[in-house]
């Protein structure tokens, strides 16, 4: 029975994409402005829980809790396996997203024999393409690092951040660096490397005003400032001074003065992170600020419908997310919040007391790591029908570069 799921998805998917190619009139130009948004082990599970959250906070069951992007015209289904792995990680599944190949898990923007692989964002900016590469975890965590790096190991932070000048991009933000003086503490301050080779490295809005007018920047939150961001920590905290929303507007407002096409790839990194732990409300938040970000590109999008694509996907999901339980057909999102917010949003409960929590909310959590079901992708605008239907994960590149 299990076996015939993913068939029926894509029977289901490809009907909608024949339909959606019937009332979309074939164009050839070009999309001048992409937006790849890409949710770290949001499954459609994920989705959906925080959807009803929504339906929750407005009361309702359903219906008006409606994410942004899952409003989006079309939508696809794509497979996430990696080379040697049906589960795959998110280097693997970055590196795919990234380049359109497959490689092993662990390994980054390569070949499992050490073949480098080329991001199509270097072929972009070949193009004229300003870049903008953005997450709300480190700059040098896997899923950005996909998109400029090469390493034998997600895991060499150091030796990827080295990586950044060669690339000659416009625009990165994120958390901060990973590793900041190596894994042993003994090398230079890496900030210093890399602006010593023509990049700006500012530490919170403050000095980032002070500093915009620089031509190739990398925006980090203050409180990282000449030190290891943190790995995996997923506790609310109020010295995250620059939302992720914050960053893709601040990478529009960069772009959009000189009126040249752009690229800008924006993970929510950390929805992964709370997955793992199976922290179900810290989750809904993750989710929600990912959707926020992705407004501001569809708020960008509504003034150039013409000329912009947007494209919503994750790179696997996390924690075999299930929306159902044994203790009845209801979710008691008024628990999981009131628990919540009386911890002052804190991760505080220990791993069995956040199990109890989710069972008696009806809310299953299978696993701490990856599960390999195919996640969802949605897209509006210019090309945006070619995500319809049922595809695997090194197609998307593919169908943004045909989108472009």
């Amino acid at each position: 029975m299990k076996s015939t799921i993913f068939p029926i998805i894509c029977i289901l998917s490809a009907m909608l994409a024949i339909n959606s190619c019937n009332n979309a009139a074939p164009d050839k130009t070009q999309a001048k402005y992409i937006f790849l948004f890409i949710g770290d082990g949001m499954g459609q599970a994920q989705m959906a829980a925080t959807e009803s959250y929504l339906a929750y906070k407005n009361g309702e069951l359903g219906g008006i809790g409606r994410l942004s992007f899952t409003k989006f015209p079309y939508t696809g289904m794509a497979t996430t396996y990696s080379a040697n792995k049906s589960i795959t990680c998110s280097s693997a599944a970055g590196t795919a997203l990234a380049t359109g190949r497959k490689t092993n898990n662990h390994v980054l923007g390569q070949s499992p024999d050490g073949e480098p692989y080329r991001s199509y964002t270097y072929d972009l900016k070949d193009k004229g393409y300003r870049i903008g590469i953005i997450s709300n975890v480190p700059v040098n965590h896997a899923t950005p690092a996909s998109f400029y790096a090469h390493a034998a190991s997600r895991s060499d932070y150091y030796e990827i951040s080295l990586q950044i000048p060669d690339t000659g991009f416009d625009f990165f933000a994120g958390d901060g660096f990973l590793d900041f003086n190596g894994k042993k503490g003994d090398k230079e301050d890496i900030d210093s490397i890399i602006e010593s080779k023509g990049y700006t490295v500012s530490y919170g809005m403050t000095e980032y005003e002070a500093e915009k007018d620089a031509e190739k920047i990398i925006l980090c939150q203050a409180a990282n400032k000449k030190t290891a961001s943190k790995d995996y920590v997923v506790e609310h905290t109020e010295d995250q001074d620059i939302s992720l929303a914050e960053m893709v507007e601040t990478a529009i407002d960069r772009f959009k003065a000189d009126g040249k096409p752009f690229f800008i790839m924006a993970e929510g990194g950390t929805i992964d992170w709370a997955s793992h732990d199976n922290r179900t409300m810290s989750m809904t938040e993750k989710v929600l600020e990912l959707d926020a970000a992705i407004k501001e590109a569809y708020e960008f999008y509504l003034a150039h419908p013409d000329e912009t694509l947007i494209v919503v996907t994750a790179d696997h999901e996390t924690g075999g997310l299930t929306l159902t339980d044994d203790n009845g057909e209801m979710f008691d999102w008024e628990m999981l919040e009131d628990s919540w917010e009386k911890a002052d949003k804190q991760d505080v409960l220990s791993d069995e007391e956040n199990a109890g929590l989710n069972g008696k909310a009806n809310i299953g959590w299978s696993s701490t790591g990856h599960s390999g079901i195919p996640v969802p992708v949605y897209a509006i605008g210019k090309g945006a029908e070619k995500f319809s239907g049922c595809y695997d994960n090194t197609d998307i590149s593919k169908k943004i570069m045909l989108a472009e």
